[in-house]
């Protein structure tokens, strides 16, 4: 029965081990050692080369998203780091980088510059390419066309030492440069500078673009500007703008407002004034109007234009299109303030005589206004000094809204007021109470807080 229970012990030992109490261990295998020799032999498999097949994606679970990648002849483990220069380069086609792949390389070429020229090539010119070194393409579509008809070039790029077919810029090159000029223009009013910068810039395809950008800053602008982008216009006719150059600017100007109305909703009334303006100059040609059908974008400008042009007086009317602030002489000036100030007693509205002083546009001459305001109304209290003066109460009221509103600051009538001191004489033979109806304005104004010069 003991040998019997032993064989039992011996025989199910490797599923019973530390559940039988077997204290002495007899009988039991010596799993360790087996365990030992399995991990010997994976360690020396490490060392071993790496086969093929080593390098293919394998599943380290079944059932599993993870995969064991080995990277090809840059394994870190085997290389101990990256070598990029065994990455694949691609397959060197057209217009590819070639020679980067050689160990021996030391720079890249382009495939395209190993490729000889076609002389069976329809394009192909004996005299120039030869050496396609020697001249320079634009991006205008009519500078092939000017090489292959034997047109000499149009300019020579001293930088690059080459000639140059077609323009010497690009259409949005273009456009910066004009529209850096015409700001310039608009703090120098120098025209003929513009014209020397367009003529430099040698880009006569382009020549339309100077109308549409020149007005499209004048739009945001004030009067001053339009009245000189209108001026710039006129200097610009015929040289080097032409009768077509001029033309195809306005028809590329109408067929963009709707783009513009987004921006100005002005935009439509203010390209027909311009429109108009330019008929009257004779820089656009009336049949330009006559000739649109009422089948583009921008015809509502061009019914705008043919109204201002339909008005008695036209010509005198559309010089003075863009109001008194656009930059005339000082004498216009003076007398659209005499007929702001005369209205304004007329009519007592505070509100638009505030947007005639705006459209002015002078604020450094806004003295003479205040000058000219006082004067005005002791003449309409006439010679003999009353009690009470309505107009001088009711001009001290306009230029109380003004200062109030930041239109006019207190120091211009400060300044108005010192210039008024320094006529009296001469004004008191046209009105012999203007001493006392002087220090009343002045008291007036103290008091309702525009005026802080002291009494003298």
């Amino acid at each position: 029965r003991a040998l019997k229970s032993s064989k039992l012990v011996n025989a199910s030992s490797d599923k019973l081990v530390g559940k039988v109490h077997n204290p002495s261990g007899q009988g039991v295998a010596a799993f360790s050692s087996k365990k030992k020799t399995t991990n010997t032999d994976k360690s020396s498999s490490t060392h071993q080369p790496q086969k093929q097949n080593d390098h293919e994606t394998r599943k380290i679970e079944e059932g599993s998203a993870r995969r064991n990648i080995t990277r090809k002849k840059t394994d870190s483990s085997t290389t101990g780091h990256y070598d990029s220069r065994n990455k694949k380069h691609g397959g060197a086609g057209k217009g590819k980088w070639v020679g980067g792949g050689n160990k021996h390389s030391d720079h890249l070429t382009l495939l395209d510059d190993e490729l000889p020229l076609d002389e069976n090539d329809p394009l192909y010119v004996a005299e120039e390419d030869a050496d396609p070194s020697s001249y320079v393409l634009s991006s205008h579509e009519t500078a092939d066309e000017l090489r292959i008809s034997g047109a000499g070039p149009s300019a020579y790029d001293a930088d690059n030492d080459k000639a140059v077919y077609g323009p010497m810029l690009t259409c949005a090159e273009f456009k910066i440069r004009v529209s850096d000029a015409v700001r310039e223009y608009f703090d120098s009013s120098d025209a003929d500078e513009v014209v020397r910068c367009i003529d430099e810039m040698k880009c006569r395809e382009y020549h339309p673009e100077v109308v549409k950008r020149a007005i499209s800053l004048g739009l945001d602008a004030g009067p001053r500007e339009r009245e000189l982008i209108s001026r710039l216009l006129a200097c610009l006719h015929p040289n080097p703008l032409s009768d077509d150059c001029l033309e195809l600017g306005f028809e590329v100007l109408l067929d963009s407002m709707d783009d513009l109305v987004i921006d100005i909703p002005d935009a439509k009334a203010m390209v027909g004034s311009f429109l108009a303006r330019a008929v009257v100059d004779e820089v656009v040609a009336p049949a330009f109007l006559s000739n649109r059908n009422n089948s583009h974008p921008g015809d509502c400008v061009v019914e705008k234009a043919v109204q201002l042009l339909s008005r008695e007086h036209c010509t005198a009317r559309l010089e003075k299109v863009w109001g008194p602030g656009d930059g005339r002489p000082v004498s216009e000036l003076k007398s659209a303030m005499d007929q702001l100030l005369k209205e304004y007693l007329l009519s007592r509205e505070l509100d638009e005589a505030a947007s005639c002083v705006r459209e002015l546009k002078a604020k450094h001459f806004h003295h003479e206004l205040v000058k000219r305001g006082v004067k005005i109304a002791m003449e309409e209290d006439g010679r003999d000094h009353a009690s009470k003066s309505s107009s001088l109460d009711a001009m001290a009221a306009l230029f109380k809204f003004l200062v109030q509103n930041s239109i006019v600051s207190e120091f211009q009538v400060a300044k108005g007021v010192q210039r008024l001191e320094k006529i009296l004489p001469d004004l008191k033979l046209d009105v012999p109470a203007a001493p006392s109806m002087l220090d009343e304005f002045e008291t007036l104004a103290r008091e309702q807080g525009f005026l802080h010069i002291p009494s003298g």
